[in-house]
């Protein structure tokens, strides 16, 4: 039998108040509140926390803080991304997201969806990844949502 993340990450409906699932989310939101408050100057640091959230990419990419996601390990990000001020970043699902790719302020990529069925969606909710290419540019795109 699959785990509520394997049945997330298949892109199946899954429980999202699995236990695993919100300590998952909570370490997110904690990296996530640590690199909101630190100095544009601590670029080690900034870069320490980046790699320990991120799945992939965390070396040699900026985000601009305030940055926000759901659990951090499903965005893998190519060489040299930039992210803008004030973007989210909802990776249910993986986020996948090419080389030197650049997104302006206030980007939202959402990977979450929710069943029609009002009852159904109070329980359990699904994903779909997203991709987006290697060189891009979502400097006017408000939100990205498969």
């Amino acid at each position: 039998m699959l785990s509520e993340r394997e049945k997330m990450l298949a892109g199946e409906l899954y429980n999202k108040l699995d236990p695993e699932l919100v300590r998952a989310r909570d370490r997110a939101r904690d990296l996530c509140q640590d690199l909101n408050a630190m100095r544009f100057s601590q670029h080690e640091e900034r870069q320490h926390i980046l790699q320990e959230m991120l799945g992939a990419g965390g070396e040699d990419v900026w985000i601009q803080s305030p940055f926000f996601c759901d659990y951090g390990f499903n965005i893998l990000l190519g060489k040299k991304c930039f992210f803008n001020f004030n973007c989210v970043v909802l990776d249910i699902c993986q986020v996948k997201i090419g080389d030197y790719t650049l997104f302006g302020p206030g980007v939202q990529i959402y990977t979450a969806t929710h069943p029609l069925n009002a009852k159904l969606r109070r329980q359990q909710e699904f994903g779909k990844s997203v991709e987006i290419g290697s060189g891009g540019s979502a400097a006017q795109l408000s939100f990205v949502r498969v």
